[in-house]
């Protein structure tokens, strides 16, 4: 600061990425050129970028399988905030750092002062920095027609949003924005800055669109004109979420959901089905009036044939060979915890396409947490594809014959469709000591639980003997009753009425 008070030209190098300087920057208020990256990037005083040299996407995969071969854990440095493989590393990589600082420290010592750190960085944040921070930007009023969308995860609009963001633009009534926070996808101060840009649009916003916990929007004093509406991501209520997990393995305990509270602030939650209300009422420890049965706004498409026909058609362009087979969707949900999801590697492929090849593709579909999911060998990729990338979870429902999953709530969408579903619980015992269900498992799944490959292939084989479909349309009745169709169309007049 003295050096630009005095007029002398300066430069900033460092190895961190832009974001991790601005607020410094910012900070201090000033204003200079930055070389950035070790080197990797070269800004103008104003942040824009003049030169960068950054590895080709070929460079980094190769450098990627080199070091995944290895086990080691791989930090991506970018100019959008720094990415790791592996948080067991990464924590043991501190631990080891601290270590050599504080050499008389022991290991566990340090795990315990590290963790103390943690809570208290956890306790600054939510409990005086954001809500702090929201205040000061409430000095303007509350911009009635302003809509934001708050993506607690994801880069983009997940589709839970899509279909109700087009419709409202679609209107020509509301200002519509997005905020994408990446909780629990990024860390320090590109995360900060995130939720410090998404708090400043959140304070004139009148209406404010969520489809996931969030602790951010629960821990600040949200203004009374801010209309805050949860569409839940999931359909139906199958795996326990929330407060329902408090005490299992999956859960945080009550004391913590207590403290730090990911539902709070909410005026209403959509939801599939009356039947459902009790479930989400429990597991968001809400009062009751505020969760509503309107149906979910992304099955509405399912209601429009054209568009079904158009994902069929979508499908054969990236598969051709799925155009004269039945497609099997397998779309397992992820195991273990959000950060470090991993997907079911069960289904041996070379002995599937013996048995089916003749007659089935198999097209998977993962969980968006899920970073490295099990790979199909090349010489099998014209019977089974990971379309994870390439297709959403919608283009892949309406393009399936047969449903195979576990414990996600896909199966609520797909049984709109009426058509088989398959339930490949191979570790059920495991998965309900760690996560619970709000319904008995055997009882509510709409068609065959199966625990082996040999058991999988037989369902497979016989799904035209063993396919109940009245049991499909009963269990759509009661966990989907309010998915119609029109359920944008409900939810925009619950906007509207609040």
């Amino acid at each position: 600061r003295k050096a630009q008070e005095m007029g002398r030209h300066f430069t900033i190098v460092t190895g961190r990425d832009y974001g991790a300087v601005k607020s410094y920057l910012e900070e201090c208020n000033l204003k200079c050129e930055c070389i950035l990256s070790n080197g990797a990037e070269y800004r103008d005083i104003n942040g824009n970028i003049i030169e960068s040299v950054y590895m080709n996407k070929k460079s980094v995969k190769i450098a990627f399988d080199i070091l995944n071969e290895a086990n080691l854990c791989i930090q991506l440095m970018t100019n959008n905030g720094s990415y790791i493989t592996n948080k067991e590393s990464d924590k043991k990589a501190i631990i080891d750092r601290f270590k050599l600082f504080n050499p008389t420290m022991t290991e566990e010592e340090v795990k315990k002062f590290v963790a103390k750190l943690r809570q208290l960085r956890k306790y600054y944040r939510y409990k005086v920095y954001f809500p702090k921070k929201y205040e000061s930007y409430c000095n303007q009023p509350v911009q009635e027609n302003k809509v934001l969308f708050l993506e607690m995860r994801f880069t983009t609009l997940s589709n839970s949003f899509q279909y109700l963001y087009k419709k409202l633009e679609e209107s020509g009534e509301y200002d519509l924005k997005c905020s994408y926070v990446q909780f629990n996808f990024i860390r320090g101060r590109e995360f900060t800055k995130r939720v410090d840009d998404m708090l400043q649009e959140l304070a004139t916003a009148k209406y404010v669109f969520i489809d996931d916990a969030s602790l951010i929007l629960s821990s600040i004093p949200l203004r009374k004109e801010t209309i805050a509406i949860n569409l839940w991501h999931a359909c139906g209520a199958f795996k326990k979420f929330g407060r329902s997990t408090a005490e299992l393995k999956f859960g945080s305990s009550a004391a913590t959901l207590d403290k730090y509270p990911n539902y709070e602030n909410l005026t209403h939650v959509t939801v599939s089905s009356p039947e459902v209300i009790w479930a989400y009422e429990e597991a968001m420890h809400l009062p009751k009036g505020i969760v509503k049965a309107t149906g979910v706004s992304r099955t509405d498409l399912f209601y429009d044939s054209e568009f079904v026909e158009s994902r069929r058609q979508k499908l054969y362009e990236i598969m051709p060979e799925a155009k004269d087979k039945k497609v099997i969707l397998y779309a397992p949900t992820f195991r273990g915890h959000v950060a470090t999801a991993k997907s079911p590697d069960k289904i041996d492929f070379e002995r599937f396409y013996q048995e089916l090849g003749d007659e089935y593709v198999i097209v998977c579909k993962h969980h968006p947490f899920v970073k490295k999911p099990p790979v199909i060998p090349e010489e099998l990729q014209h019977f089974a594809r990971d379309l994870t990338k390439d297709l959403s979870i919608e283009d892949l429902l309406c393009s399936a014959d047969i449903c195979i999953s576990d414990y996600s709530s896909l199966v609520f969408e797909y049984s709109l469709f009426e058509k088989p579903m398959i339930f490949y619980a191979y570790d059920y015992d495991n998965y309900c000591d760690w996560r619970g269900f709000y319904y008995d498992y055997s009882e509510f799944t709409p068609g065959p639980v199966v625990q082996t490959e040999d058991e999988l292939l037989d369902s497979i084989k016989n799904i035209d003997t063993q396919f109940d479909k009245q049991r499909v349309i009963d269990f759509k009745e009661k966990f989907m009753g309010s998915c119609d169709g029109h359920a944008t169309e409900r939810i925009i007049e619950l906007m509207k009425e609040s």
